[in-house]
């Protein structure tokens, strides 16, 4: 299974935040939304993905002074991204072997989607379950 279709399912909309946005007021976006992260873009591409692990861990080092900084002195960079047809498993990998949570996906210059590490666990989960159950019924009919 590629990422394209978790995006047919989930939709391309993605949060995004300029490099001047308040760490604040991102902290807002991200409780209102019910998201993990934004994307921090200027001019229209990509600079950053600002997390909620950003956040904390600026928290933990530069204490509520953080909360007045901006987006792009906290956000994560460079932005590690994939393609539509980058396969679940693959992109799964990664994300573990680069320790994020976010994942941009890009077809070309063009953003078309932002996936979790959540959204590629819960589509992995779904998957081995219709494998399972497709088993037990062929085993069932034979």
């Amino acid at each position: 299974m590629i990422i394209e279709s978790i995006l047919g399912v989930k939709g391309g909309d993605v949060i995004a935040v300029s490099p001047s946005t308040s760490v604040l007021e991102v902290i807002e976006i991200l409780h209102r939304k019910k998201i993990g992260a934004v994307l921090v873009v200027d001019a229209g591409a990509i600079i950053g993905v600002l997390s909620e692990r950003d956040i904390v861990q600026h928290l933990s080092e530069d204490g509520l002074d953080a909360l007045h900084g901006q987006a792009s002195a906290i956000m994560t960079a460079p932005v590690i991204t994939a393609a539509p047809e980058m396969s679940v498993t693959e992109a799964m990998g990664l994300m573990t072997s680069r320790r994020i949570r976010h994942l941009p996906v890009m077809r070309g210059a063009h953003l078309v989607g932002l996936v979790s590490i959540g959204d590629l666990v819960k589509h992995r989960i779904e998957e081995i379950e219709r494998e399972a159950e497709a088993l037990k019924s062929y085993i069932a009919a034979g």
